[in-house]
């Protein structure tokens, strides 16, 4: 009888994912579900994993990110196999603003890819981690998504979508066996935010940011802010009246 953990990771290639995966190897042999689009760069991140905790059982999925049909068979598919006990949705790109205004195929690609995608994974897990009372669902958004700012409404749109779900699904499963968690990133070093390090921006390292992850989820924290201070930040920027906002170059 398999008496590990059951963790899923949707978007397994993530710099961010990838370490929270190692951090909870760490605490246990685990067993392990990779969800990504790149079976080759998912292949890659199983093998390290496997040197780092050869007890664990480690499973690769390519899944399709975009295809409701595909998406809801890719879940029913591992929940055949037991009940999940941590799902963490953590895909996404971060696309140019300038882009978008542009390319409206841009447009669309980045709200799915960072908005919808995630919404309809949390969704096709929500079905049967109800049916079980048990599982948390964790979804990675982001600060971006606290106020639409002109650098990157977007994307900022796209992660409003992902806090406005999660505490719907919040709501929804308050006083039963099923938790679920938001978690806010800010920029953190990661290959994804190479060209804004390039730029001289102050980007969180990755270990700290997957560490405070790891921990907020083990503990069932509704919002994860990480680092913390961006909890404070964003509380400002959000309050912030629009004859204040509006002069700010951000």
């Amino acid at each position: 009888m398999n008496n590990k953990k059951r963790i899923v990771i949707i978007g397994a290639t993530s710099a961010i994912a990838e370490h929270c995966a190692r951090l909870w190897l760490e605490k246990q042999p685990t067993d392990l579900t990779l969800l990504g689009r790149d079976a080759q760069r998912i292949e890659r991140v199983a093998t390290d994993l496997k040197v780092r905790s050869p007890q664990s059982e480690i499973r690769i999925v390519q899944a399709e990110f975009l295809d409701p049909e595909a998406i809801k068979a890719t879940v029913e598919d591992i929940v055949q196999s037991g009940d999940v006990d941590v799902v963490l949705i953590a895909h996404g790109s971060l696309p140019d603003q300038a882009d978008c205004q542009d390319d409206l195929t841009a447009c669309r690609k980045a709200l799915d890819i960072n908005g919808i995608s995630p919404v309809l994974y949390a969704e096709a897990f929500a079905k049967w981690m109800a049916k079980a009372n048990h599982g948390t669902i964790a979804l990675i958004g982001s600060v971006a998504g606290d106020r639409g700012r002109k650098s990157n409404y977007v994307y900022s749109a796209a992660k409003g979508l992902v806090t406005r779900y999660t505490q719907g699904l919040q709501h929804r499963f308050a006083g039963t066996g099923v938790r679920v968690v938001l978690i806010k990133p800010g920029p953190t070093d990661t290959p994804m935010t190479a060209h804004l390090k390039g730029k001289g921006a102050k980007l969180a390292p990755v270990e700290v940011v997957a560490k405070q992850i790891v921990e907020g989820v083990e503990a069932g924290k509704p919002i994860i802010y990480a680092p913390r201070k961006w909890c404070l930040i964003m509380m400002i920027i959000r309050h912030l009246p629009s004859a204040i906002f509006n002069k700010m170059d951000i």
